[in-house]
């Protein structure tokens, strides 16, 4: 289930994509296997690396003319040239780092003139509900430090003369799955009621039933957990 949509980001197959914060790859390896991408997943773990080359396996890419990569490195300082790539995205990592502007700056640098670059953070409503239900949650090794806005977002990403396209919420249904979380925080893993929700998101998943389709649909305007957001770059940069 990805937040930040392939049909939004404007380009074709055999495009250069870089999905920074790529985790384990959920964006990065979908954007390749189904889109044909070039997709270029990078993240300063190496261990969440590890596991997208291993996830990457499950797919049978031998007929692909794309190519998916991964690689290690630091939002703030990209190891690319300027204008290298037909898109960029960064989902779910901006909530977990200091300097915002300076990896806003970086992911502009490296997108093309006229390229669209997709962000993603939590939303603000969803989240502030997080952090009143749970202090653990907040104090997260590596966990969020700030939260987000739509408006403050907006702008933070304008000031890198980037033009704003669109926005969308994403998976209303996961919300409550993070409330109950953060409400059981300390016996979290020993509660069936959080596993039974897991269970209900992992059907959700792989079925694709009709009724959370709809469902999903209702909520999103109201409890969608994540924020997103599309940009495009200035074509004379």
């Amino acid at each position: 289930m990805l937040t930040i949509k392939s049909s939004k980001l404007n380009i074709n197959s055999g495009s250069k994509v870089l999905d920074m914060g790529c985790g384990e790859g959920r964006h990065t390896i979908s954007f390749n296997v189904f889109d044909n991408f070039n997709a270029f997943g990078f993240d300063i773990s190496v261990n969440d690396l590890k596991k997208s080359r291993n996830k990457l396996k499950d797919f049978d890419t031998t007929s692909l003319s794309s190519k998916c990569y991964f690689g290690a490195t630091d939002i703030h300082n990209l190891p690319f040239l300027d204008n290298t790539f037909d898109a960029v995205i960064c989902s779910e990592v901006l909530e977990h780092i200091v300097s915002v502007s300076d990896a806003l700056a970086e992911l502009v640098r490296v997108l093309k003139p006229n390229g669209v670059l997709g962000i993603s953070v939590p939303r603000f409503l969803p989240e502030w509900i997080c952090w009143k239900l749970s202090e653990g949650y907040q104090k997260m090794p590596g966990g969020h430090v700030r939260i987000f806005k739509q408006n403050q977002l907006r702008i933070l990403v304008e000031e890198e003369k980037v033009k704003y396209l669109s926005f969308h919420w994403a998976h209303a249904l996961h919300s409550p799955y993070w409330w109950l979380q953060c409400l059981f925080w300390d016996t979290k893993e020993n509660s069936s009621l959080i596993n039974v929700y897991h269970q209900f998101l992992v059907w959700d998943l792989m079925k694709k039933p009709l009724i959370t389709r709809i469902l999903e649909r209702v909520f999103q305007p109201f409890i969608g957990k994540s924020l997103v957001m599309y940009f495009q770059k200035n074509p004379h940069d």
